[in-house]
């Protein structure tokens, strides 16, 4: 005679009551679980990318004493490693998340944080590299209203529209002296005084600059990541780059010279942009120079200005 399996119960500690300290609880879950996403690139074909998932519900049961995590993890595992990111992808799986808490959860939460890779050409040099960009998607639901955002960084250098100016009166200030005792000045003693490097006394300072976008989008659209990128990096002129050559970097120098821009230039040629964008019901964003003249930022915030919508002071 074969033995027949015995099936034990096991305990189930979450489900206990918990009188003592009983009480609503605003949000339950897990934070950086590791998990591949699938992402559609321009031509339709799905890359597998390394993120990091937050997964969350409320518990509105005062008497129970936790969530079911384990769910929630086979929820976002079933979902994000198996089928592309999108609205509605994500949509679905905060509605698993509900409806395997039934009685215990009636709002549910998701973020997923990941770096959106982009081959980028050199400025001038036959040569190209990668750059990545921190992504982060945080989706919404409660009452069966669904409510998705996306936010990118995009890094850029910005040359000071002041230190250039002072850079130039000390250049002419120089270029005078030098040729004071000089009726006339002919063009290779110019071309000489410029070669030599000495006359040019002083150079603008600039430095590495962030540009942190979050977006609303209107409904049926999915996740414009590279087009908002490459929305803000044209609006700004000066991304940083990636290889580069002698010929990049003079490149890259005369880039920075023809777009001086203080923090507040940087966030109004964004905000032309994403307010162009009919894909984009509202945006929040914010430029930061991380200045090499001082240890503080300068930040400029601006929003799109819709009723109801992103605030200034939203994430500052």
């Amino acid at each position: 005679m074969s033995s027949q399996p015995t099936i034990r119960t096991m305990p189930d500690i979450a489900n206990q009551t918990q009188r003592d300290h009983a009480g609503v609880l605003d949000w339950v879950g897990m934070d950086r679980i590791e998990m591949p996403i699938l992402l559609a690139d321009a031509g339709g074909q799905a890359q597998r990318v390394s993120a990091r998932v937050a997964a969350y519900v409320n518990l509105h049961r005062t008497d129970v004493r936790g969530i079911h995590m384990s769910r929630l993890y086979l929820h976002v595992d079933r979902h994000l490693s198996c089928e592309p990111l999108t609205p509605a992808s994500l949509r679905r799986l905060l509605r698993d998340f509900l409806d395997s808490h039934v009685g215990l959860s009636d709002r549910a939460m998701l973020r997923v944080r990941f770096d959106h890779l982009l081959r980028r050409r050199a400025l001038a040099s036959e040569n190209s590299g990668w750059r990545a960009y921190p992504v982060e998607i945080a989706a919404h639901m409660e009452s069966g209203q669904f409510t998705v955002e996306a936010a990118v960084e995009v890094q850029y250098s910005s040359t000071c529209p002041a230190s250039a100016a002072l850079s130039r009166q000390l250049i002419r200030e120089r270029f005078e002296m030098d040729f004071a005792d000089r009726a006339s000045i002919d063009r290779e003693s110019v071309r000489a005084w410029l070669d030599d490097g000495e006359g040019f006394v002083a150079t603008p300072h600039a430095q590495r600059s962030v540009a942190k976008v979050r977006v609303k989008l209107v409904p049926g659209f999915d996740f414009p990541f590279t087009d908002i990128i490459n929305g803000v990096e044209d609006a700004l002129q000066t991304p940083v780059q990636t290889v580069v050559k002698r010929e990049d970097e003079q490149a890259f120098a005369l880039r920075n010279g023809r777009n001086l821009m203080f923090c507040e230039d940087a966030a109004r040629r964004i905000r032309h942009v994403l307010d162009a964008d009919e894909r984009i019901a509202d945006f929040w964003l914010r430029a930061e120079h991380c200045e090499s003249l001082h240890p503080h930022d300068a930040v400029a915030v601006v929003t799109k200005g819709v009723v109801g919508g992103y605030r200034a002071i939203d994430m500052f």
